[in-house]
């Protein structure tokens, strides 16, 4: 036997083992997680198809699964990130508001994954830091960002300026990373984080005809009297009729609130609209006055003569017209990046991940805005599609929170979570094993006081009931039974027949804090920091 003989037997096997080593690394699942911000579930067709239509989102459904009682720990912006990031409770994390700062000692899910050898990128809205850890490529919008010409964080270019429209271009970044910057010898973790729908809403100029001229059904609960709530209900302050900006919500311009005498509610009503409308090229100007100057010329003969209800029915059909416009942006944006993943023969081996930060009113107790336990705040779209693991278009119920998300996808991608974090693994309800999962959640608000005026209060909820204990400067408890009340419009603390119920969901609720490490000695320290 010759030397190259002998090179070739030892040679051979260790060959074979590198590249079934690669194979296996390939097989690793990929992930791809699309948030969008404040997207209502009620405005995905998915869940109800009497708004809108979403029909590239509606793909995941039918490629996967619609959880229907999926939720948020705490219903605002910078703490479901944190939350969602870390997999840790805001009291843990230190995000329990847009204002009280991330604790940045904590180990998000994407540096393990980027450890574990998984290429991570992140494009769009964070809202908190402009560095995130854990990512080979990021590009986050400053801050809340613009919907058009936005200016980017980046991780190689600095700070940079993109004309167009923000949802198109993050759409865009994503798939040019993925053609372009993905390691075909790698699994990723890619994170696409829409700003839209967030406030103001702001359309795209190929959806500003449609949607302006389309009207919209009303919720039951629009002109909701809170007749058995209590104080939190009765005094927030997000009433379409009383508390939205003109300018930069119900898009009346600046020199047409001046000619009807109209006073901007929030200081930053004007400047909003002003921003925005001056981030436009002269073709997209063109566009917007085409489609909302007759708005305002319409409403500047009828305002005078409208009553409060009148002015109600107007606010939710301009609120409705632009956050839906906003959302057909985003559906458009799903489908080109879902259509990427099928051209890069990725789709087989990705999971996908369809969700918003929070739950929105949309009209819901004559609301808009989130903050609140009740159902359209809370509760939130999740959606996911795993080929071969989950079947295509099933449902499940189970009480799932944001809180899961990064043991969920460390889990899929066969890591091991830290101990510390608080959430549960979705894998198993991915199988069918549905034996075990938790039966209720923990919620907790702490941003009051502030906008909107939502008082501080934390929540336990089930299937079947959600209690509610309001603090800080009230003392007040709510009770809903959520199989016989959905919209939640009934008080049922105070009804002898719930006591038994009451006095049961007060223990849980004094285990659960227990369980989460929360305390009424952390209430009072964020209360202090708050002043």
């Amino acid at each position: 036997m010759n030397l190259q003989t002998l090179i070739c037997l030892f040679t051979l096997p260790l060959l074979a083992s590198c590249n079934q080593t690669a194979k296996k690394e390939i097989q690793r699942p990929n992930i791809l997680f699309i948030m969008s911000d404040d997207h209502a579930y009620q405005a995905i067709s998915a869940y109800n198809n009497t708004l809108t239509n979403t029909p590239n989102i509606d793909r995941i459904a039918q490629q996967g699964m619609r959880f229907t009682n999926a939720c948020v720990t705490n219903s605002l912006c910078a703490p479901s990130r944190a939350v969602l990031l870390t997999g840790k409770h805001c009291h843990i994390n230190g995000k329990v508001d847009n204002r009280f700062p991330f604790d940045t000692t904590q180990v998000t899910f994407p540096q393990l994954m980027q450890k574990a050898g998984y290429q991570t990128a992140m494009f769009g809205k964070l809202h908190f830091g402009n560095n995130p850890k854990g990512f080979d490529q990021f590009r986050i919008l400053d801050d809340q960002g613009s919907y058009y010409a936005p200016d980017f964080f980046t991780k190689n270019e600095g700070k940079i300026n993109i004309k167009g429209y923000t949802t198109d271009i993050i759409t865009d970044m994503t798939i040019d990373w993925l053609k372009e910057e993905r390691d075909p010898n790698k699994p990723f973790l890619l994170m696409l984080f829409n700003k839209a729908p967030h406030r103001e809403w702001f359309t795209a100029p190929r959806h500003q005809a449609e949607y302006t001229s389309k009207t919209f059904k009303e919720p039951a609960t629009l002109f909701d009297n809170f007749e058995t709530r209590g104080t939190a209900a009765k005094t927030a302050e997000m009433n379409l009729a009383d508390h939205m900006n003109w300018s930069g919500d119900s898009k009346i311009y600046p020199e047409v609130m001046k000619e009807l005498g109209l006073k901007e509610y929030m200081k930053w009503d004007i400047s909003a609209f002003e921003k925005e409308y001056n981030r436009m090229t002269p073709e997209e100007r063109e566009s917007w006055d085409k489609n909302y100057k007759p708005i305002n010329e319409k409403f500047k003969k009828e305002y005078p003569n409208m009553s409060r209800e009148d002015l109600m029915h107007w606010r939710y059909q301009r609120y409705m017209q632009d956050y839906l416009g906003c959302i057909a942006a985003v559906d458009e944006g799903v489908g080109r990046v879902l259509d990427c993943l099928g051209n890069q023969k990725l789709s087989d081996n990705t999971i996908v991940v369809y969700t918003s930060d929070q739950g929105f009113f949309l009209g819901e107790h004559g609301w808009f805005d989130k903050r609140f336990a009740y159902n359209e705040s809370f509760k939130t779209p999740l959606l996911i599609k795993w080929p071969n693991v989950i079947k295509p278009g099933i449902t499940n119920d189970e009480m799932v929170q944001n809180l899961d998300f990064a043991q969920t996808i460390l889990d899929a991608a066969g890591l091991s979570a830290p101990e510390d974090m608080q959430g549960e693994s979705l894998v198993p309800l991915f199988k069918g094993q549905n034996e075990g999962f938790r039966e209720e959640v923990y919620y907790h608000y702490y941003a009051y006081p502030s906008i909107h005026m939502v008082k501080r209060h934390y929540a336990i909820v089930s299937k079947e009931y959600k209690l509610i204990h309001f603090y800080y400067d009230v003392d007040e408890w709510e009770l809903y039974d959520r199989k016989n009340d959905p919209n939640e419009i009934n008080n049922v603390y105070n009804d002898p027949a719930y006591a038994e119920i009451v006095d049961e969901l007060k223990i849980k609720l004094s285990d659960i804090r227990i369980k989460y490490k929360d305390s009424d000695k952390l209430d009072q320290k964020y209360m202090e920091a708050s002043k």
